[in-house]
């Protein structure tokens, strides 16, 4: 293992950086489903998709809990200030996206399903939103401090925003020419 660490400039991360790792994984396992069936329709049926699509909302939770644990550690090492304006400008991203998997954690359940009947949908619209932030969060909080992780992560959500842009393309054409 010495021969590897030394052969590659990388390092182990940091058990907030792997639960922030894991989070991001569970996340972008909650975007694959609906992505996969627009962008690869040869997919859509397969048993992976349609279980992602089954247990979206439990793994939605899940990546909640783990970004909440990722915050924790990361806070505990960073020793933030939290009365200090620039604690917030060094975390926009990454204190943005957590606000918005609160809002679609406390909103996973079929009460809110009924209450908040079409504005439901528009709420969680926002998880394209956290996508977009959690790229900025990967690239800009990773940069200059790679681990193993770093690659897998960056290439991971990098990816499925590229193929959440494909997908909305190919919504924008079809919608266009139904019109």
């Amino acid at each position: 293992m010495n021969a590897l660490s030394e052969a590659l400039p990388l390092d182990f991360a940091p058990l907030g950086n792997n639960l922030g790792f894991l989070a991001l994984a569970a996340y972008i396992a909650t975007l694959v489903p609906t992505t996969v069936r627009i962008v690869l329709p040869q997919f859509k049926s397969h048993n992976a998709v349609r279980w992602l699509l089954k247990q979206r909302r439990a793994i939605g939770i899940l990546a909640f809990v783990l970004a909440v644990g990722h915050t924790y550690f990361v806070v505990r090492k960073r020793n933030f200030d939290f009365f200090d304006l620039h604690t917030y400008q060094a975390s926009a991203e990454g204190a943005s996206t957590l606000i918005i998997f609160t809002l679609l954690s406390i909103t996973s359940n079929d009460w809110s399903i009924k209450r908040l009947k079409k504005n439901w949908k528009r709420l969680h619209t926002l998880t394209y939103m956290a996508m977009f932030l959690l790229t900025w969060h990967v690239i800009n909080k990773m940069a200059g401090q790679w681990t193993m992780i770093t690659p897998i992560a960056a290439t991971s959500i990098l990816t499925i925003t590229v193929l959440f842009c494909i997908r909305q393309l190919t919504e924008f054409r079809k919608h266009r020419s139904n019109s």
